[in-house]
């Protein structure tokens, strides 16, 4: 049930100016649900976040391992990148590898999502194409799977091509759900995306984390599991590649330094994946975690905030680990000549779902 209190609030000079309604959900490796807000079962369009699920259909593909894709491609295929050079070269490396040209790309280019790049493209008075597209690694990497396959490559963007219905399938897979149960609509960059209850999204990235775990106990992983974990190791070895400098999963990913992995979804979804650790197990977790988000109004401001905020009230890291998301977490109100004019405020309470659920730490905070 929905709490009149799972807002953030933003304000002016004390005056409240608008609530920003949060869904989140706290899930360990079993899918038990922890912690939530809002309604933690809300059918969310993943967005982006789902793109490590839309990567393991991929890597599970039938001679996917000729294409010779290292750990920093693989990166690249989860990513939401700013469409910085080293980005734009890799995807063009990516297509070498699989002997593809940037015309047999169906997404199109747009402007970058970092302003400095932005900057940079106007002053040159440069127009973006496919391989500028913060999607281009998806793109690739599913007519790498089009190709494995032996389906055909023009149409691999359609719902009903072969590789979409791989995806389909594992997507639900992972969320333990019936193919039928997973929605699917158009992403921006002209792939399919799923719609799920917003746990399930969480459960996938705890499964992330788990395989991530097993794998570094050097434990004999199952083919899927195996795939899932170098999903995990690549965007935590490469996260300027699964966003770019200054953004949050870059930030996020760099300052945890492989405890965790974390994936923006376009109109303010997000998810993060945690190793297991005596975090969790305080947490009540059995393993790993996973904590989805989704902000109704789509803010992503308010989305990073509220991200920061729930890893600081359940205190995954440590003070000064998470002190490296402060820009991030209480957005300032400035007005153009720097004068503060407001900020944001958490008033909502983590529901928990165990004995010590009215834990303090959980609770809005008294600052």
């Amino acid at each position: 049930m929905t709490s009149s209190e799972d807002f953030v609030v933003t304000d002016r000079g004390g005056i409240v100016e608008n609530r920003h309604r949060i869904h989140a959900a706290v899930v360990d490796t079993k899918g038990r649900l922890l912690y939530a807000l809002g309604n933690p079962e809300r059918m969310t369009l993943a967005r982006s976040a789902a793109k490590p699920a839309q990567a393991l259909a991929i890597l599970e593909t039938e001679g996917f391992a000729g294409y010779g894709f290292d750990d920093a491609d693989i990166a690249l295929m989860c990513a939401s990148h700013s469409s910085e050079e080293r980005h734009i070269a890799r995807t063009r490396a990516m297509l070498s590898k699989i002997k593809a040209e940037e015309a047999d790309l169906r997404c199109g280019g747009h402007p970058s999502l970092s302003e400095t790049v932005n900057r940079a493209w106007i002053r040159q008075d440069f127009a973006p194409t496919a391989v500028c597209s913060n999607c281009s690694g998806k793109h690739v990497g599913m007519l790498a799977g089009a190709r494995a396959i032996g389906a055909g490559v023009e149409d691999y963007h359609l719902p009903n091509h072969p590789m979409q219905e791989r995806v389909k399938r594992t997507v639900a897979e992972l969320c333990d759900l019936d193919v039928r149960d997973v929605e699917w609509g158009i992403d921006g960059c002209n792939l399919p995306t799923p719609a799920f209850p917003l746990d399930r999204l969480a459960r996938i990235y705890a499964k992330l984390a788990s395989a991530a775990d097993r794998d570094k106990a050097r434990e004999d992983l199952p083919a899927r599991d195996a795939a899932l974990a170098r999903i995990f190791r690549a965007m935590a070895r490469y996260p300027e590649m699964v966003a770019g400098e200054g953004r949050y999963c870059t930030v996020l990913m760099r300052a945890f330094d492989g405890a965790l992995i974390g994936k923006l979804g376009a109109d303010a979804s997000y998810a993060i994946g945690v190793r297991a650790s005596d975090e969790t197990r305080r947490l009540g977790a059995d393993g790993t975690l996973g904590i989805s988000v989704k902000i109704e109004d789509g803010n992503l401001e308010i989305l990073y905030a509220v991200v920061t905020e729930l890893l600081d009230r359940l205190g995954i890291g440590s003070t000064e680990i998470r002190s490296r998301l402060a820009p991030f977490h209480r957005p300032q109100r400035v007005n153009t000549m720097g004068v503060t004019t407001g900020g944001v405020s958490f008033p909502f309470k983590l529901r928990g779902s165990k004995a010590d659920g009215d834990d303090p730490r959980l609770a809005a905070p008294t600052r």
